[in-house]
């Protein structure tokens, strides 16, 4: 069984030993290519492996699995600081950026994708939201073994970089698994864990509703527009979840899959015989 430990900057004390892996890591996210947390992971992955950034032009938070099919999907070259190149910013969703990354843009095909540092925790059923989380279900689509790495929110862009040191070893430990191919991960970190001795849990994602409210407003033309305000739902208090565990101050690990195929219902229904009888008078 494995058992994933908290280490700052490497495993058990130690530096990350780049040459043992060659890991060919494609990182992306949907808070954009120019956001802090992408910065702060983009630094640490670098010395696990070879790093190609290919993340949207502009902040694509909520997107989900969008896709660009009915206009050109642009991308465009980005340079640091160095005037080297940095990677590539596209005008598309995060899971245009993976598409296109693992059939254009990578100079080989990646070992890892890395969708992150997201601003904000992506727990729950907001899973089903996230574009970051759709990013790594892309990589998870080519076979890749892939983690979206997500912060609990704060205004303070400097604890992106104390995060990416708590997340990179974590991911580092998943890749040393041999059970750990080809597998998606959905990996959380509370603020209350970049100091202290925060522990990894590994845990389901809650199904919880959110609550669903909405704030009524009017423009100066007098038309009603309106602020979704729904409160993340109270943890069920019967079994640990990624909600209630976050709430605590752990980090969470919650593996995912991307079938959404009811199994046991479809053998049901099999008996149901259904028929094609259609109306006609």
């Amino acid at each position: 069984m494995m058992q994933i430990g908290i280490t700052r900057g490497g495993v058990d004390g130690n530096p990350y030993e780049k040459d043992i892996y060659d890991v060919q890591i494609l990182l992306t996210n949907d808070d954009g290519i120019y956001a802090p947390g992408l910065a702060a992971m983009e630094h640490e992955l670098r010395k696990l492996g070879d790093v190609t950034l290919v993340a949207p032009l502009t902040e694509q938070s909520g997107v989900g699995h969008a896709i660009t099919y009915l206009t050109p999907l642009m991308a465009r070259k980005v340079y640091g600081e160095d005037g080297n190149q940095r990677g590539w910013a596209v005008e598309g969703s995060p899971a245009d950026c993976v598409k296109l990354a693992v059939a254009e843009l990578c100079p080989s095909r990646p070992t890892l994708v890395v969708s992150g540092i997201n601003s904000g925790l992506n727990a729950g059923i907001n899973v089903l939201y996230s574009g970051t989380v759709a990013a790594a279900i892309e990589g998870a689509f080519f076979g890749i073994t892939s983690v979206a790495v997500s912060l609990g929110y704060d205004d303070d862009d400097t604890h992106f970089r104390p995060a990416a040191k708590l997340a990179v070893p974590i991911i580092q430990q998943i890749l040393e698994s041999p059970e750990s191919a080809n597998h998606l991960y959905n990996l959380n970190i509370p603020q209350q864990a970049l100091t202290g001795e925060p522990q990894v849990h590994v845990v389901p994602a809650a199904t919880t509703p959110w609550g669903e409210d909405f704030e009524e407003r009017s423009d100066p033309r007098g038309r009603s527009y309106y602020w979704a305000t729904g409160l993340a739902p109270d943890p069920p208090s019967d079994i640990e979840t990624d909600l209630s565990a976050l709430r605590a101050g752990n980090i969470t690990v919650t593996p995912l899959k991307f079938d959404i195929n009811h199994r046991q219902k479809i053998e049901e229904m099999k008996q149901w015989q259904l028929g094609a009888t259609a109306n006609r008078a």
